[in-house]
């Protein structure tokens, strides 16, 4: 049963109470000295409390406050992830044999990138693919799609324009939410000599990687295949790569592979026809972006696609009473043993019924 610790003025009546118990003619109207004396003494009785269920809250990882939790989580060797940058790759086009250095300064906004290796265009060349990193950490630096960009100074022989073709992996420090979720994991599924459930924590120890989904003997007897994802989005193939090392190092040696995967993604787009009614349609349209987005991010990779649990989404909209999807026109599933395929939300278009 729950303690629920007095306030203020049930403390100070309380005193009140016993003086008035034990002297039946003391004064204790509101301008008496016993009245200021009980105030007193039940402020300083209200602060004891108030730090007492403060204490309280301190003993369990899941009410504790940040500097708490995080020595809970330090006591299972379990610490908060840093943020981390995005990687990723420029295409520079220019002159063949033109020499791409090092450190280039790269903008697609007010975003910074450099790149982190020297390359040569080669001989009856007009473009060179070469590594960057961000030069801030979270997840604004992110995108999976080409970003036309432009090269601050451009070596000789060399265009200013430049894309962006991909650069993943940048998250934020990670929340206490998160490192909550894996102090409750490890104390719910301590670890088991390499079962499915460690491989998912070890991978979720590596800054960057925000969830990963394990597939036990995918490829055969011995094998573990782990796809993870960063921010709600693609790894990086350097985040890919440390994660599997990070595992190598420490899986169970009976394991015949390992093997980390990014996600292959899927992208279906939308063609939806409402009926509406207490609301205009591009409300119902937000609705529906917000819906979908929270559909498909629950969708793990190799997960199929329901259409119908599509349709009971948008039915419940408050204001939709009528719907029709044109497309997607059914189900789409995947066959995990062949291909990762992550199912993502594509363009949406709204129109009325």
């Amino acid at each position: 049963m729950a303690f629920n610790p007095p306030k203020f003025e049930q403390i100070r009546d309380s005193i009140l109470r016993d003086i008035k118990s034990m002297k039946p003619d003391a004064d204790i109207s509101i301008d008496s000295d016993y009245y200021i004396r009980a105030s007193s003494v039940a402020a300083c009785c209200e602060g004891q409390y108030a730090h007492q269920s403060w204490i309280a809250r301190q003993i369990f990882g899941d009410t504790a406050d940040t500097e708490f939790l995080e020595w809970h989580a330090a006591t299972l060797d379990i610490y908060r992830k840093a943020a981390t940058t995005s990687t990723g790759l420029v295409r520079i086009f220019g002159e063949p044999l033109s020499v791409i250095q090092e450190d280039l300064i790269i903008k697609w906004g007010d975003l910074e990138y450099r790149t982190t290796e020297a390359k040569t265009i080669e001989a009856k060349q007009t473009f060179v693919e070469v590594k960057i990193i961000a030069n801030q950490t979270g997840t604004r630096f992110n995108t999976e799609k080409e970003q036309v960009s432009m090269l601050t100074a451009a070596p000789s022989g060399c265009r200013t324009e430049c894309i962006i073709l991909n650069a993943l992996g940048g998250t934020a420090q990670e929340s206490d939410a998160s490192l909550l979720d894996r102090y409750l994991e490890r104390l719910r599924r301590p670890p088991a000599g390499g079962n499915k459930y460690d491989f998912r924590n070890w991978a979720l120890e590596v800054p960057g990687v925000t969830n990963a989904y394990v597939y036990p003997l995918r490829r055969g007897l011995g094998t573990v295949d782990i796809a993870i994802t960063s921010a709600a989005n693609l790894p990086s193939a350097e985040l890919v790569k440390i994660t599997q090392d990070h595992i190598d190092d420490i899986r169970s040696v009976t394991a015949k592979e390992a093997l980390v995967l990014t996600p292959v993604p899927s992208f279906i787009d939308f063609d939806v026809k409402v009926t509406v009614q207490g609301i205009v349609l591009s409300d119902a349209e937000k609705e529906i972006q917000a819906v979908l987005s929270d559909y498909f991010l629950r969708l793990a990779p190799g997960e199929s696609f329901i259409l119908s649990r599509v349709e009971a989404l948008i039915s419940d909209i408050v204001g939709v009473i009528d719907r029709k999807i044109i497309t997607p026109t059914s189900n789409q599933t995947v066959e995990i043993d062949k291909e990762m395929t992550w199912f993502r939300l594509g363009t949406l278009k709204v129109s009325e019924l």
